[in-house]
């Protein structure tokens, strides 16, 4: 392969990431491989392969993605000049969070198998971008509500497991639903924000 700049090598990435975004949508994980993704870009299955040499490591670059999104979002939210009460910031989050389904999808379906199957550098990519997500909402925190960093910590640590579970309550399948209704166990529907805001209000 011909050397390639930075930015081409970006584009690219950008490019794949993008058709496996949106095949997501529509296919289970495990329909989705590296030929299909190929149909979805300019790319042939092998070109595919000079920039990740796994499905997985696709994915796990579509995630980071995600959460580099989300940390300009909760950075917004600290730069908030006016101090921002409980709920207010706990609808702040909520909205981030709303414009995150991928995220939350991929952190609730596949992220086992998925930091798995990819290279180490890549994964530790990720985890810095992880990392900052978890500072940046402790700040989100002591900027608006003056916690404490014990406080802040305890917090964290409710709320980012709770962010697994969230995807398959706000989107539960037919399928699902249906047993759901046999056995006469009660659901009901909900949000992505209507999720975050209650947890957050109840943790806050």
């Amino acid at each position: 392969m011909a050397v390639e700049h930075k930015e081409t090598i970006d584009k690219r990435r950008e490019e794949i990431m993008d058709a496996c975004e949106k095949l997501y949508e529509i296919m289970g994980f495990q329909s989705i491989n590296i030929k299909v993704i190929s149909t979805e870009t300019s790319f042939s299955r092998p070109s595919i392969y000079n920039y990740f040499q796994t499905k997985e490591e696709i994915f796990l670059g579509l995630l980071t993605r995600e959460y580099m999104k989300w940390n300009d979002a909760l950075r917004n939210i600290i730069g908030r000049n006016a101090d921002m009460g409980k709920d207010a910031l706990a609808r702040a989050i909520a909205k981030s969070m709303e414009e995150r389904k991928t995220l939350l999808k991929i952190s609730a379906m596949n992220l086992y198998e998925i930091e798995e199957n990819s290279r180490a550098e890549l994964l530790v990519e990720y985890k810095k971008v992880f990392k900052d997500s978890v500072e940046l909402f402790g700040e989100c925190l002591k900027k608006h509500l003056g916690v404490t960093d014990q406080k802040s910590e305890q917090i964290r640590y409710a709320f980012f497991p709770y962010m697994y579970g969230i995807y398959p309550y706000a989107y539960p399948t037919d399928k699902q639903i249906a047993a759901m209704d046999e056995v006469k166990l009660s659901h009901m529907d909900v949000t992505i924000y209507e999720m975050t805001y209650q947890f957050l209000k109840l943790i806050l």
